[in-house]
């Protein structure tokens, strides 16, 4: 599936003459420190490693309590093969590894962390260059914003999803399956028992979720954004072609490295609007928003939540993956993968915009195949005319909210209802099964407190379950509104990322139950009904505005110091911009 090999591309198709390299920095010359460096590497590397040839580190995110990225070092093992077979010498360099489906309270918290520490790591070695290994939702976002920071040459394998799973005939999409399963069972038109034997069947195989989630989804624009080789995203993990695409990786980090590609010639505003057309064609997840976000602030790039309203807005959904549809990654893979779904939008891509390849994404477009027109849709027959991330503004999201109008309800597009207010997950847990809950169809859920501050973390909770005496009444969708985010494989008529949240003041702390709440997705409007100075008077909900848990410690204390809201990216403020790869003081 890959298109263009590394021999192809016009760069070096054997090993790459020795040059002067960053890591001579550390291995060069006669004296104590080059002994000290080299000596200390001696544990099975060549002699010849130390001639001068590129030194390519494999920042790995394989970990066990990472289940979606286990595979990875298998992938890292085909990576060295490619970097030996150029001429560089590889290194394995474990990097945080954040499990979505394991860490809690949700891996958003450490996302920030994982580039900061990653960066660090790439400037502080002796490496030239560096192959990217990520999957689960956060690992490539962290690894873009690390390679954007420090701009040593870099590309990108994603992990791959994993195969389809079955139960009862039916296909299971990881994720979007498990919510729909567990309403049923909570409607009572599926038993427990029917639930947990879908258990087993739900992971068929290695790779990350097989919807069009967040791990999918960035995998992708990675792809779009022009720091893989084109082709490569959307290889199903267990998939042979993914070892070929990490080998040539490999050879190509070696390449990178000999033409002094950096992250910063690839990542400029046109591979920023490129993937936000990528996004919208594809139908993916929200999250991808907050992620591009913080990439573009890592790489100075101005890109705003009004370019991701504008750039996507008039873009067809081709893709009918779920949430927003019925098929799944591996269908999409065999259906022609990405690049078959941006020849169908090439006219709205930048085509100066490059790819680490050194040529331009769009030249990777020519005479590519649909090879299954359920799952990609032409240009003239969408899913949808307009399957971009809806930005909305108004008097409840001044630095405005996002909603993702492929997977929501089109009749809730335009509503009016009154709003249901919970203070915290907490909260709404404890009351949402409430028979006596003062709630119908009409109203509005609102979910505070679950911001990037907030929180602390900004969680995948907007998506809430609908209370259960709807559920029995048959009601599948209602309209929600939080400040935290929602899982890329879930669905429903839910705004999310409300900024300000409300532990920084916004005006989702001020409102109350009972307050009749507006949402104009055609418009991009979501209010409540109270003029400013109505608002304004009001004092904000105590419990609204406090963290869940002040930390007074560790990186928790750090993030709430520190954490930017939703609207540009929920980046660290002093980790926003590069640093570049510079030492500044040397061991002695």
């Amino acid at each position: 599936m890959a298109h263009g090999r590394v021999g192809e591309q016009g760069g070096t198709s054997g090993p790459v003459a020795p040059r002067e390299q960053r890591s001579a920095r550390w291995y060069g010359g006669d004296d104590r420190d080059g002994y000290i460096h080299r000596a200390w590497m001696r544990r099975g590397l060549p002699n010849h490693a130390f001639d001068g040839r590129p030194h390519i580190a494999i920042a790995n995110t394989a970990s066990d309590l990472t289940p979606c990225n286990l595979h990875l070092d298998g992938v890292a093992a085909a990576v060295k093969q490619g970097v030996w077979e150029a001429g560089g010498v590889p290194l394995n360099l474990p990097v945080v590894s954040l499990g979505e489906t394991q860490v809690r309270p949700t891996a958003m918290l450490w996302r920030n962390m994982a580039a900061m520490a990653t960066e660090e790591m790439l400037r502080a070695n002796p490496i030239d260059g560096v192959v990217l290994l990520g999957g689960c939702d956060k690992t490539i976002p962290s690894l873009l914003m690390a390679a954007a920071s420090v701009d040593l040459p870099a590309v990108v394998v994603p992990g791959g999803p994993m195969l389809t799973g079955h139960f009862r005939g039916t296909p299971l999409g990881c994720g979007t399956s498990t919510w729909q399963l567990s309403e049923e069972v909570r409607a009572g038109t599926l038993s427990p028992e029917a639930f947990l034997r879908s258990e087993s069947a739900m992971v068929r195989s290695a790779g990350h979720c097989n919807t069009m989630g967040t791990a999918s989804t960035m995998g992708l624009l990675a792809e779009a954004l022009g720091t893989t080789i084109p082709g490569v995203a959307g290889t199903p993990a267990p998939d042979a072609r993914l070892l070929e695409s990490a080998h040539e990786a490999g050879r190509l980090a070696v390449e990178l490295v000999a033409e002094g590609r950096r992250p910063s010639e690839v990542l400029t505003r046109g591979s920023f609007l490129n993937a936000i057309v990528a996004l919208a064609a594809i139908g993916g997840s929200t999250n991808a928003v907050v992620h591009l976000l913080a990439i573009a602030g890592r790489a100075g790039v101005g890109l705003t939540l009004d370019d991701v309203d504008r750039t996507g807005s008039g873009v067809p959904l081709l893709v009918d993956l779920q949430p927003a549809g019925r098929f799944l990654m591996d269908d999409l893979y065999r259906a022609g993968g990405l690049l078959a779904v941006l020849s169908q939008v090439r006219d709205l891509l930048d085509p100066t915009a490059i790819t680490v390849t050194g040529r331009p994404l769009v030249e990777y477009l020519d005479d590519v195949p649909i090879w299954d027109r359920e799952v990609i849709r032409v240009r003239e027959e969408p899913l949808l005319a307009e399957g971009g991330i809806a930005v909305l503004r108004g008097n409840l999201a001044p630095l405005g909210a996002v909603i993702k109008p492929a997977a929501a309800s089109p009749h809730l597009l335009r509503h009016r209802g009154r709003a249901l207010v919970f203070d915290s997950i907490e909260d709404f847990h404890a009351r949402v099964d409430d028979p006596d809950l003062d709630v119908d169809a009409d109203t509005v859920l609102v979910l505070r407190g679950c911001g990037p501050r907030g929180y602390p973390g900004m969680p995948e909770v907007s998506n809430m379950p609908l209370p259960a005496k709807l559920l029995e009444q048959g009601v599948r969708d209602m309209v929600r509104v939080c400040d935290g985010r929602m899982s890329g494989t879930a669905y429903g008529t839910v705004v999310l990322h409300v900024a300000p949240e409300a532990a920084a003041g916004g005006p989702l702390a001020r409102i109350r139950t009972g307050d009749v709440v507006v949402l104009d997705v055609p418009a991009r409007r979501l209010d409540v009904e109270l003029t400013d100075d109505e608002l304004a008077a009001r004092e904000p909900a105590p419990a609204a505005v406090a963290a869940y848990a002040a930390p007074t410690r560790g990186w928790e204390r750090l993030y709430v110091d520190h954490v930017q809201q939703a609207d540009t990216g929920a980046d660290l403020d002093f980790l926003v911009g590069s640093s570049g790869d510079a030492v500044g003081r040397e061991s002695h």
